[in-house]
């Protein structure tokens, strides 16, 4: 998993079926200090996250093993909003 904060929304009025009723979220990638790494990505949102959350994310065959098809076309999805963050 992966920490993250939302930084807007995709709406696409085409696309694939099977991404119809998801929510699409842009996601900054951040460290466990909140500060920016990595590029932006786009993930579906599977908890109801919204801008300026900061989220868990997961990439790959983790991010399709949470939707109810792994047929789906997602590289990532957003799995937890996050509360707090502890570093010792």
């Amino acid at each position: 998993m992966k920490l993250g904060v939302v930084k807007g929304n995709v709406v696409a009025t085409t696309k694939d079926e099977g991404l119809v009723g998801m929510k699409l979220l842009i996601v900054q990638p951040t460290t466990e200090a909140s500060d920016p790494c990595g590029d932006v990505i786009v993930a579906v949102d599977t908890v109801g996250a919204g801008f300026g959350d900061r989220i868990l994310y997961v990439t790959g065959s983790s991010a399709r093993s949470m939707l109810t098809s792994k047929n789906i076309p997602v590289d990532a999805s957003i799995v937890a909003i996050v509360d707090t963050v502890e570093v010792y």
